[in-house]
């Protein structure tokens, strides 16, 4: 059977999206809403009003299920003031996030601790982040919004993945070894578990294999087999970033982001027409470019190569790299709107969303920046630059406080009334490590 999701077929995508690209180079301004600084302030002090809410109920100490549930919901609620005022969402924007996005968070976190106790918040956040991506292509593709098995099992692939690839003390050769075993799973290879790390990893993959069988569901596992060979080539770019030009930089990026929001997008609904994946594979560039650019101080430290860490190590501003990434959102947005589902104010949040990850990501890379350029930004944000610094700050510094956060949601009793439960959950042993497995 012919792949439909080969790598050529990545890497005309790849092409493709790079002419999108470079068609949004020489904006001169990033246009959009402007705020004044008596705005900012007005704003500012709705974020700060519910940060104090959330902190006030974290010193309490719920004794019962039923008080923390009502903590719960005065946190959810304290949230939506936040939503209402500081981000000017309206209400239908702000039940989908509390009342919707928020429960397969949460529903994620829980399983996943289940699943492996020793996850960190870090970790579960990143799964998290993937899931809400999904979800958020369901209602594009004419899916309900729900955290299915599939999506559970991608969703944590990778922070078992990516943290092995990413440590300084596990040699290439050993990172090859584990990437080329890897791949014959997600092909559907017999290769057994050789660790804990592999048996969690395996039985993730039968998450997905359980609700897409292979054999009638092929793309799924040509996406998933995409995504990971974007990360081989990741990998690669980091060992011999010095022997990669601009365009081809941008290259990798574009498989890594497009592949795996691609791969959100089939296993959110099994296979997709051509102008499904064309989509939700730009998409998927924008995050990654986003995340680029909110990364590009660290990846300055730890010598990743991205457009914008390129170009700030030689000293030149990323002035215009953000316009054209501005630009880049725009053109997907178009994209968004060609689709026949989802609704109004669902596409509205998400370009709010896209915009604001950029925006925001401006302010704590600012020494990146001209002068000129970051005044005209700070106009464009709903805080100003200096606060969401200093609020940065005080969140890193009460990382214990807002684990006690994460803990509390996960500690509320789960609402009998799901419709849509997750996997059973019970321990096999498989190699003498004991894993969870649906």
């Amino acid at each position: 059977m012919e792949r439909l999701y080969s790598w050529p077929w990545v890497e005309a995508q790849v092409a493709r999206t790079t002419e999108v690209w470079n068609a949004g180079a020489g904006r001169s301004a990033l246009g959009g809403v402007q705020y004044s600084v008596q705005e900012q302030r007005r704003r500012e002090k709705a974020y700060d009003e519910a940060l104090r809410a959330v902190e006030r109920e974290l010193k309490r100490t719920p004794r019962s299920d039923a008080e923390r549930l009502q903590t719960q919901a005065r946190i959810t609620a304290a949230f939506a003031r936040f939503s209402a005022t500081a981000l000017g969402l309206e209400p239908d924007a702000i039940n989908l996030l509390t009342n919707v996005f928020l429960p397969v968070g949460t529903k994620l976190a829980r399983w996943a601790r289940r699943f492996d106790p020793s996850l960190s918040m870090p970790d579960i956040v990143q799964a998290c982040r993937n899931a809400w991506t999904a979800c958020g292509l369901q209602p594009l593709l004419g899916e309900s919004v729900g955290l299915t098995s599939s999506i559970l099992g991608y969703s944590l692939l990778y922070p078992y993945s990516d943290n092995y690839l990413d440590r300084g003390d596990v040699s290439g050769e050993a990172k090859l070894r584990f990437s080329e075993r890897f791949r014959g799973r997600l092909r559907g290879d017999a290769v057994f578990a050789g660790d804990d790390r592999e048996a969690a990893i395996w039985n993730l993959v039968g998450l997905i294999e359980e609700q897409y069988p292979r054999g009638d569901y092929p793309e799924v596992f040509d996406c998933l087999l995409a995504i990971h060979r974007a990360q081989e080539q990741s990998i690669a770019q980091m060992e011999n970033s010095d022997k990669f030009d601009d365009a081809q930089v941008l290259a990798m990026s574009c498989a890594k982001g497009g592949s795996s929001v691609m791969a959100d997008a089939c296993l959110s609904h099994g296979w997709l027409n051509p102008q499904e994946s064309r989509f939700s594979f730009e998409w998927g560039v924008l995050l990654q470019l986003g995340d680029d650019l909110q990364d590009v101080r660290q990846d300055l430290e730890r010598g990743s190569v991205t457009m914008f860490s390129r170009a700030a190590s030689i000293g030149k501003p990323l002035d215009s790299l953000v316009l054209q990434l501005i630009s880049f959102s725009e053109r997907v947005g178009a994209r968004m709107d060609d689709l026949p589902n989802g609704t109004a104010m669902l596409r509205e949040l998400l370009r709010m969303s896209w915009r604001s990850l950029i925006i925001g990501a401006i302010a704590e890379s600012h020494a990146f920046f001209s002068s000129k350029f970051l005044e005209e930004a700070e106009r464009c944000s709903q805080f100003r630059y200096g606060f969401l610094r200093a609020r940065n700050k005080k969140l890193a510094s009460r990382q214990g406080l807002y684990a006690t956060l994460f803990d509390a949601f996960l500690e509320a009793p789960e609402d009998g009334g799901n419709k849509n439960p997750l996997p059973e959950y019970r321990k096999i042993a498989w190699l003498g490590a004991e894993v969870g497995l649906a």
